[in-house]
């Protein structure tokens, strides 16, 4: 049995290429990895074909990443019923803390892994290999009120980096956009933030793309500012942002898409061209917010616990050709699965 720490809807309705309308469900409760592999009995099957697998696999990581991994293991329990894969999602960051402590099997990621964490595995002996399974942007999100249509890089750190502690109202913001080189008129109204919070693989990929460069030619934190609701719960972040006409919020593509109140801002990433998130655009790169998706099995892991192999193998053939478009992200290219399929070989 699938055992996610939310419980977040899947919608199973493939759309051409890649993408689907994902429908998220609140979260709930559920059970946290346990420690080790859960290693037992039983032989290894790849891709679709099924086996008979048996043992626990344990996952910990990105909520971006988890509803992915979460409908892997429905496919794969489905025709390896022995095997009891858990998912939890706290974040990329958690994740990594756990993973890098031997704690889980597969680390789910919503950026690559940092030097720091890739360190702290070194040093506990812990190796992996980084799995590219799919592509995802990020969505900039207001309420239907707000006349704005377009954003761009600076409005954004105008909005939400460090200098902007304190900030109300949007006019507050303008004068800082305007003295980044913005023209983009602000309304008159509250400014309500919702976004995700430090642990998150989310939070670290908008910082990267919109605060860092900045915040460094400006002698400031490259960070967000701390005064906005912070949630590592995507559901609860866009439900933030459709209690207000005029609010401002950043998830994962997937989770905004479908909302019914919210309001998708296109962005515009320094070129004048104001680009809106869909699943063409954040395949090819267009919109400036795409992000690629990861996992991190464990190898030592993969080798000793034939669940987590078989789990993995199963995810490389079900997983980037049917989950991941199922659950709301982009697929990889051909080539790129074929890469990512050759990286997994490579170790397994």
């Amino acid at each position: 049995m699938t055992r996610p720490r939310s419980g977040l809807g899947l919608v199973a309705v493939l759309m051409a290429l890649a993408l689907v309308a994902a429908a998220c469900g609140g979260g709930g409760g559920g059970e946290s990895p346990a420690a080790g592999s859960g290693d037992s009995g039983g032989a290894a099957s790849a891709g679709d074909s099924g086996g008979a697998a048996s043992g626990e696999v344990n996952i910990s990581g990105s909520s971006t990443v988890e509803p992915v991994s979460v409908r892997v293991a429905e496919l794969f329990e489905s025709v390896n019923p022995d095997v009891v894969v858990n998912v939890d999602g706290p974040g990329t960051g958690d994740g990594f803390v756990l993973f890098c402590d031997g704690e889980t099997d597969i680390s789910d990621a919503s950026r690559a892994i940092k030097d720091s964490e890739a360190e702290t595995c070194a040093s506990n002996g812990i190796e992996y290999v980084e799995l590219n399974i799919g592509i995802d942007g990020l969505a900039v999100m207001t309420g239907p009120g707000n006349p704005l249509e377009c954003v761009n890089f600076a409005d954004l750190y105008a909005l939400t980096g460090p200098e902007s502690t304190g900030f109300r109202n949007w006019k507050d913001a303008q004068a800082l956009a305007s003295e980044l080189g913005s023209s983009t008129e602000f309304p008159d109204a509250p400014l309500d933030i919702y976004g995700p919070g430090e642990e998150s693989g989310t939070f670290d990929t908008f910082v990267e793309f919109v605060i860092d460069k900045p915040a460094e030619e400006r002698g400031q934190d490259g960070t967000t500012r701390p005064d906005y609701n912070a949630n590592a719960d995507d559901n609860v972040i866009v439900q933030g942002v459709e209690s207000s006409d005029t609010s401002l919020g950043w998830v994962g593509f997937a989770y905004a898409e479908n909302a019914p109140n919210v309001k998708l801002l296109k962005v515009d990433g320094g070129d004048g061209n104001c680009v809106a998130p869909t699943a063409e655009t954040i395949a090819s790169g267009e919109y400036p917010l795409s992000r690629p998706l990861f996992i991190y099995p464990n190898t030592a892991r993969v080798a000793s616990n034939p669940a987590v192999k078989a789990y993995v193998d199963f995810y490389m053939a079900d997983g980037l050709d049917k989950a991941v478009a199922e659950v709301g992200y982009v697929a990889l290219s051909d080539e790129a699965k074929a890469k990512t399929r050759a990286a997994w070989e490579a170790v397994s």
